[in-house]
């Protein structure tokens, strides 16, 4: 039988929320691409819940859109609930949340892959990658002359091969394969070789990653089961209503277009019939019969582990959430499960207003191979392994934000090496999508890592409400946002600074007029002139309550977007402040970089542990081996002592 071989730029190997973000950025930036997927239908899938953004989660995505991404343009069209998370606590932890109609969210991603320029969709399943092995010559010296020897020092990835034999020659490869690898469905004794929602399992690409040396491991994952809404009583149970004025998720988004009639979601709670039940039954769950391999999120725990896990809990609470406004599917948030199925329905039907539910899909609990991403590096390509980068569920993370946010880092990275380009690394101190990817590549995660704004040390600096302010510029420097764009970022941040310094400069007097503003809004009275900054700093006056006392206010008001960040920047100030000093400390360490070639044995001082460390996570700065496990502040000292002595 004829070959057939074709030849593209990048090969992007699934095509769930990171392959959807990976394959748009190389293809954007010019770079002929093509995205395989078992199956068409499956174009930015929620096999899980239908949301998008939640604590933590929306500052990614908002920081994806910054970049250039599509997801928050996405959610944007599709939402049918949208909600701010957190609104009472200060604006570090604001996070934005939409609930999707989850075919409308995968048919919009598919129209906007279908209609890029430069990329082509495939449904086929990869199988093998193609490769060559790089060798290093090593000059030896010995009685006046030299002899030389080769030895291997990586792989430079040349192509795919697909299970029907066709092979796609290219420069740079993306794996973005979620839970499809290799997977597996478990509901009881039941176990189905399936992926997500029944969909075909990719099961030979896990052989050719082994014979290229990735260590692989299993994680598991588990979503609850779907319900016929006509079968519930929502009278037993609490309404979620969506906020009264929607924001977008999107920078690019007109707000007002997207004011719309939302759906409603419900809460419920599971009660102590519901818990005995399953403690009844724990030997028949895969979970605790031994027979689930992989290790499931500690975030996102099955219904199972909630019970076993805080068994002084007398209740969890159950979220009812419409999975789109043309199925009467619900999905039951908080209360995934691997117990079979006659196990599951007795233990819904206890929950007030599920007491006569129908099952239209059963719970499950799924596994599958992924990595250890300690064997990336920041720009998510493999460090042995060259034009092979990797993204998503497949790095060890969970959740769809996650993994769009690292797919479009992947693809990005991937675009910069073909086109011989500065590689975009994002840190600490700049995003949230920084920290996710240096948690990723610094730690040996033993679980599906999943985003929370405690990880983040700088998080009232990378809030939601300026990732455009933060990131903008690097979206526009790779060629993924436009001028036009980026200008209006500019012009947006010059308004913040005149106007903060405006305030800063405007001063009223303790005058009888302003000592009646104050008592009218409850302040304490002035004793002597103040600043209108001062005075917004106060935690019960806003930018909006002085205007009366601003008689230098422009007559044509400012954006909604500059007054919220000149309120923050003026009420905030002190403690951004203080966060921006230990920015500028870090910065430092992140400066100094770490030779690629150096040998660690040739440290001296350096602790046993230490040294294996950082043999084997290779990091690229001393800032990056300062967070790894087992490297303490004491080697630290030893390495930059070491370095400086190289560099006199």
């Amino acid at each position: 039988m004829a070959e057939i071989r074709e030849k593209v730029d990048v090969c992007v190997i699934g095509a769930g929320h990171a392959g959807c973000e990976a394959a748009l950025a190389c293809a954007r930036l010019g770079l002929e691409t093509v995205i395989f997927t078992v199956s068409v239908d499956s174009i930015a899938l929620m096999p899980c819940n239908p949301n998008i953004g939640g604590s933590s989660k929306g500052h990614l995505v908002r920081e994806l859109d910054a970049l250039g991404g599509e997801m928050g343009k996405n959610i944007d069209k599709t939402f049918i609930q949208s909600k701010m998370l957190n609104a009472s606590k200060g604006p570090a932890v604001h996070s934005l949340r939409a609930q999707a109609d989850k075919q409308d969210y995968s048919r919009s991603m598919r129209k906007v892959l279908e209609n890029q320029e430069h990329l082509t969709i495939k449904q086929a399943e990869v199988c093998e990658l193609l490769y060559e092995k790089i060798y290093d010559t090593d000059v030896t010296f010995n009685n006046g002359g030299s002899s030389e020897a080769t030895r291997e020092a990586g792989k430079l990835i040349t192509g795919v091969k697909t299970f029907t034999g066709t092979i796609y020659e290219c420069r740079a490869v993306i794996i973005c394969t979620g839970t499809y690898l290799n997977a597996r469905c478990l509901c009881g004794e039941a176990i189905t070789y399936t992926g997500p929602n029944g969909l075909m399992a990719a099961t030979h690409l896990s052989d050719s990653l082994k014979e290229l040396g990735v260590e692989l491991r299993r994680f598991k994952t588990g979503t609850p089961a779907r319900m016929d809404r006509r079968s519930l009583d929502f009278s037993k149970m609490e309404e979620q209503l969506g906020d009264e004025r929607i924001v977008p998720f999107s920078s690019s988004t007109d707000p007002d277009s997207i004011q719309k009639e939302q759906v409603k979601c419900y809460l419920t709670y599971t009660n102590e019939e519901t818990h005995r039940i399953i403690r009844d039954n724990l030997d028949r769950s895969p979970i605790y019969a031994g027979i689930i391999e992989g290790t499931g999120p500690r975030y996102c725990p099955s219904i199972e582990d909630k019970v076993v896990k805080f068994a002084d809990k007398k209740r969890h609470q159950i979220f009812i959430e419409p999975e789109g406004l043309y199925t009467n599917e619900m999905y039951l948030s908080g209360m995934s499960s691997s117990l079979p199925e006659d196990v599951q329905i007795r233990m819904y039907r206890t929950v007030p207003g599920l007491e006569n539910c129908r099952m239209v899909r059963n719970a499950y609990a799924i596994e599958y191979d992924c990595i250890n991403a300690k064997q990336l590096l920041p720009t998510l390509e493999f460090k042995n392994i060259s034009g092979l980068f990797a993204g998503g569920q497949f790095n060890g993370s969970s959740g769809y934000e996650e993994a769009a946010a690292q797919g479009l880092i992947a693809g990005i990275n991937a675009a910069m090496k073909l086109l011989n380009k500065e590689p975009l690394i994002l840190d600490r101190s700049e995003s949230y999508i920084g920290v996710l990817i240096d948690d990723l590549v610094t730690k040996d995660n033993r679980e599906p890592y999943r985003m929370m704004t405690s990880r983040a040390e700088y998080r009232l600096l990378l809030r939601q409400d300026n990732a455009d302010l933060r990131l903008r510029k690097y979206g526009y420097r790779i060629g993924l946002v436009a001028k036009d764009i980026y200008d209006k970022v500019v012009i947006k941040q010059r308004q913040i600074e005149d106007e903060v310094k405006r305030l800063k400069e405007t001063f009223v007097g303790a005058g009888k007029n302003v000592q009646a503003f104050m008592e009218a809004h409850k302040s304490s009275p002035l004793k002597t002139a103040t600043s209108l900054a001062e005075l917004i700093c106060r935690p019960e006056l806003s930018y909006e309550d002085i205007e009366e006392l601003d008689t230098g206010r422009s007559d044509i008001p400012l954006p909604c977007d500059v007054i919220e960040q000149v309120e923050i920047e003026i009420k905030y100030e002190g403690y951004i402040e203080r966060q921006q000093r230990q920015v500028e400390h870090f910065k430092k360490l992140e400066k100094k970089l770490i030779p690629s070639d150096i040998d660690y044995d040739d440290v001296k001082s350096l602790r046993l542990e230490a040294r294996q460390k950082l043999k084997e996570f290779k990091p690229i700065s001393i800032g990056q081996a300062s967070r790894i496990s087992g490297v303490s502040p004491a080697d630290v000292s030893v390495l930059l002592i070491y370095l400086e002595g190289k560099r006199a």
